[in-house]
């Protein structure tokens, strides 16, 4: 996995290009209607809807582009959410990669781990479990859990963990699949329900 991490990154070549290019401001006059759900600066106070400040553009952007396309394919094609496929219907590209900027600019606010998910978690996300075929998540989503912006990998350092752990069950079950090469769904469906516990309340202090 660290391989086919470092050959993505290779491949998108790492340049300035592959970057969205929004505008933060119009970005913040078009975040109104995302406040609801994920607060005002991207730091969302419900644990199931995922914090969005701190996160990188092009993530961000790929995550509403795919939402978009569900909306116009019954679900078929893309990122398949019944709500967010409704709020970026309408969204332009350019409203798109605005948005990004806006929620990218914006500080998180860090997370904390129980203690009794500290050791267990450090192992699997740093080390994996090799006999399982488990790829350790630090392979590409780092030491902190800032993620690889230009390669495409998320920040998930400080995310709440109820969402954490819902997209792994997600990925898991399949209903999730718009991770680069299956990447996410080849990890997930050899997560219990205990990894996915240990993980998510590990990486929710990440920081």
């Amino acid at each position: 996995m660290k391989k086919l991490c470092l050959l993505v990154c290779l491949s998108l070549g790492l340049s300035a290009s592959a970057v969205a290019k929004g505008d933060a401001e119009a970005g913040k006059a078009k975040s109104a209607v995302c406040a609801a759900c994920h607060g005002p600066d991207g730091n969302s106070m419900i644990d199931m809807n995922p914090k969005l400040a701190g996160q990188h553009e092009k993530y961000l952007v790929k995550q509403l582009t795919e939402f978009k396309l569900a909306s116009q394919t019954g679900g078929e094609e893309g990122r398949n959410n019944a709500v967010m496929n409704g709020m970026a219907a309408p969204l332009s590209t350019q409203d798109m990669e605005d948005l990004a900027a806006y929620f990218s600019s914006q500080e998180a606010t860090p997370g904390e781990t129980p203690e009794q998910y500290i050791e267990a978690g450090k192992a699997l996300y740093q080390g994996g479990d090799e006999e399982r075929g488990i790829t350790a998540c630090i392979a590409c989503h780092g030491p902190q859990g800032n993620g690889m912006a230009l390669a495409g990998f998320p920040d998930i350092s400080g995310q709440h963990a109820t969402y954490t752990a819902s997209q792994l069950k997600s990925f898991r079950s399949g209903q999730r699949h718009n991770d680069m090469n299956g990447m996410m769904r080849d990890i997930a469906m050899k997560l219990t329900d205990e990894d996915i516990e240990i993980l998510s309340n590990y990486v929710a202090g990440l920081h």
